[in-house]
């Protein structure tokens, strides 16, 4: 056995023990009918391909093969809200603080979160363009700079929206690297058409934090809560209609979205938390943080969890209609 056989052997312990007593050798064979004659390692796209379909094997075994298509579902879910978010933010940062007020802010702009919000806004426009590869490098550019936001404006003094702010916005934006490839055309505009609604929607908030120093306050904790509760009724009743037709996408998506649609609700549940419910941000630094740590790990935590689950709790017997093969995921139309 070659060196290179050996390094593709080893990745083939992400699937399954039985699966690669059946299909083990066949699978190997192929990766290296196609690899070249000096190679010695296997390509960076031959070990993604074999993690991703060792993962999909063990999901199937596991009888959550809607997972990944609930992961997808979560992507699209969180993306449209990301951006509709990144749209209400945008307007609001046309409007800082009055001069008089002597409160700090970047030029004709709230704050150098205009350049995060417009970011954003850009992934939202290539999606409807370019979806699959080029939708996730927007994606990504836009997380990087709600990443760098808080460091760059730092070292430049200007300011920059809170943290209970751009927290869920890193946490939509990691689920929505999960976008399908080829989406329908009404899920390619849908992010487009949820930027006008929120905007136009924002100038009516306008109104509501003239007074205040900026939008950081009241309103983003006014916002951010209704986001959170527009996505958990959205996610809700389309897993409820799924459901009707034995497709637990729905189920899947809301276990994935757990963790943002809990940061979205990040300052009233730290205000709970701290005792105190007056308002925005009424939780202290240290009920924030503690909270957005339960909040992170609670969510990847209850993952495993369920698939475990769901593992124990299936029983072999005949198979049905609507059951799904645990090898190749597909339904069955009808009984044996």
């Amino acid at each position: 056995m070659s060196e290179l056989e050996r390094r593709y052997h080893r990745l083939l312990r992400a699937y399954p023990a039985d699966y690669r007593r059946a299909r083990g050798a066949e699978i190997v064979g192929t990766y290296l009918d196609l690899a070249g004659p000096e190679r010695r390692w296997p390509s960076p796209a031959d070990a993604a391909d074999l993690l991703r379909g060792g993962l999909r094997q063990r999901l199937r075994a596991a009888g959550a093969a809607d997972l990944i298509p609930g992961v997808r579902l979560a992507a699209v879910l969180a993306f449209l809200t990301a951006a509709a978010l990144a749209a209400a933010w945008s307007v609001l940062e046309l409007h800082p603080p009055r001069a008089e007020w002597g409160v700090p802010s970047a030029g004709p702009f709230v704050s150098i979160g205009i350049a995060v919000w417009a970011a954003w806004l850009l992934a939202a426009a290539v999606h409807a363009a370019a979806p699959g590869r080029w939708t996730r490098h927007a994606v990504a550019l836009a997380l990087l700079l709600t990443v760098a936001v808080v460091p760059v404006a730092a070292l430049a003094g200007l300011p920059r929206p809170p943290l209970f702010v751009l927290l869920p916005q890193v946490a939509l934006g990691l689920v929505a690297l999960g976008l399908p490839e080829r989406p329908p055309m009404p899920v390619r505009s849908a992010p487009l058409l949820a930027v006008v609604a929120a905007g136009l929607a924002s100038v009516n908030l306008l109104p509501r934090y003239a007074s205040y120093l900026s939008y950081h306050g009241w309103t983003a904790s006014g916002v951010l809560p209704t986001a959170a509760v527009a996505l958990l009724i959205l996610v809700l009743l389309l897993g409820a209609g799924l459901a009707l037709r034995a497709d637990h996408r729905g189920g899947w998506a809301l276990l994935v979205l757990l963790t943002p649609i809990g940061l979205l609700f990040l300052d009233p549940l730290a205000g709970a938390v701290d005792g105190n419910m007056r308002g925005a941000p009424s939780a202290g630094w240290d009920a924030l943080a503690a909270t957005a740590v339960a909040v992170g790990l609670a969510g990847p935590a209850l993952m495993p969890l369920t698939i475990a689950l769901h593992r124990r709790m299936r029983r072999p017997g005949p198979v049905r209609a609507g059951d799904r093969c645990p090898t190749c995921g597909h339904t069955a139309e009808r009984a044996p």
